[in-house]
């Protein structure tokens, strides 16, 4: 889809806005929104809202209650009013901003704006949050800490905003809401994709380590009810049956600068890819496998999973020697086939390992659980069948998973290019709206 340019186009003065349509006009900030000084007193007005850098001021989600402030706590929050922009000036690098549809309130660490009737909500909440505006943010965030840079109040204060004729401006945005729409539908039919690819692996890979491949196979109950059935000449060992090395590691402390830096590979969970790991973002010292005792290198092929915290039941294995934080329990088996195998049991048997865990939201498995986490166990041949089958079928899904990801990257390259067009005025979109 191609659209014309304006008939008449002038200098912004704003170099990385360039040239503008004629009738166009960039205005500062100050003139435009006028802060908000409304703050939560004695009555807590609606949920707690938070931004996202795709859809802009959202309800904020919690995945545990114990999360949620109390009213005492909310004291002070700033309060949104529907049609307002909320700004996090410490996050504008990440796009975080945008006009709010809910009331509700957010921490004082945003600011919520009046925006002025010469301004359409929807133009301003596409132009605010347009790519070409972040990439201008971002040239102004001020700090020493790349995660906490922020724009300071007075250049914000002096940021230019580009204010098109109301008529264009509902234009661009009515042409901008029906475009991303369409974007957005298609975006959510590749991530719906995603999630059943994701099923179908699952189911996959838990199909072949519990029932073999052979649908003839005399079957018996295993008496544990993740496996149920199983063929009747494969045996359930415990993990730690069958492994010649299980552990794990340590974290050395972040004041000893004797520990980091060295070229021991130090494997944590956010490492942990479903994957080989050849090498580690962070690495120990000689000097420190020596002072922390808990610290050990493992050896390749040692396969890893992730304890507790947001990756529980990630796995891993190494394709180097490494040492181990102790979120990370290693297991090695001196048959490389065992390990391969074991790799996708505890693919498909990770539900049922995270339910043995303790904790609240973000249970813990302990080492011990790992231990005695029983498996359904074939011969070595079968083995080695079930692990080439399952290579197999799970890369042609992880092919098809690739395919719907680099088509989500380009709906969404294409969806912020659509955006910093239109609201800039580089493309002329009011003959493509609809009267």
């Amino acid at each position: 889809m191609s659209f014309p340019a304006y008939p008449e186009y002038k200098d912004s003065g704003v170099g990385w806005l360039g040239e503008i349509p004629a009738g166009w006009e960039p205005r500062k900030f100050r003139f435009l929104f006028a802060e908000s000084a409304e703050k939560i007193d004695d009555t807590v007005v609606g949920p707690m809202l938070a931004v996202s850098g795709y859809r802009g001021i959202e309800v904020k989600e919690y995945e545990d209650d114990n999360q949620r402030r109390s009213d005492d706590d909310l004291v002070g929050y700033r309060i949104v009013r529907p049609g307002q922009l909320v700004v996090n000036t410490m996050w504008l690098n990440y796009t975080g901003l945008g006009v709010s549809e809910h009331e509700g309130h957010v921490s004082p660490a945003y600011r919520s704006y009046d925006i002025s009737e010469s301004l359409d909500r929807r133009f301003v909440h596409y132009i605010m949050r347009s790519s070409i505006h972040v990439d201008a943010y971002t040239r102004l965030l001020q700090g020493i800490r790349p995660n906490s840079l922020q724009m300071s109040r007075a250049d914000l204060m002096d940021f230019p905003v580009l204010v098109p004729p109301a008529d264009d401006q509902r234009a661009i945005a009515a042409f901008l809401d029906r475009e991303t729409a369409k974007i957005d539908a298609a975006v959510a039919a590749q991530e719906r994709l995603i999630a059943l690819l994701a099923e179908k692996r699952a189911a996959t890979i838990s199909h072949a380590v519990t029932k073999g491949l052979d649908p003839d196979a005399p079957m018996k109950d295993s008496g544990i009810e993740w496996l149920g059935q199983i063929p009747a000449h494969w045996s359930t060992p415990a993990i730690s049956h069958v492994c010649d090395e299980i552990g794990s590691g340590t974290t050395p402390s972040t004041n000893d600068e004797q520990a980091y830096g060295g070229e021991v590979c130090w494997v944590t969970t956010g490492e942990l890819r479903e994957t080989g790991i050849y090498s580690t973002r962070k690495r120990l010292t000689e000097a420190a496998l020596a002072n922390y005792s808990a610290l050990k290198k493992f050896s390749p092929g040692t396969l890893l999973i992730a304890m507790y915290g947001a990756t529980i039941g990630r796995l891993g294995w190494l394709e180097c020697e490494a040492a181990t934080n102790q979120a990370c329990c290693a297991m090695r088996t001196s048959e490389p086939d065992l390990g391969r195998f074991l790799f996708y049991v505890l693919q498909g048997g990770k539900p049922a390992l995270i339910l043995l865990g303790s904790g609240g939201g973000q249970p813990n498995i302990s080492q011990e659980k790992v231990r005695q986490f029983r498996f359904a166990l074939p011969s070595h041949e079968e083995q080695k069948t079930i692990i080439a089958y399952l290579d197999n079928a799970c890369s042609r899904i992880d092919a098809l998973k690739a395919k719907a990801l680099s088509s989500i990257r380009l709906l969404k390259e294409r969806r912020a290019a659509l955006i910093s067009a239109a609201v800039t005025g580089k493309i002329d979109v009011r003959g493509d709206v609809d009267e």
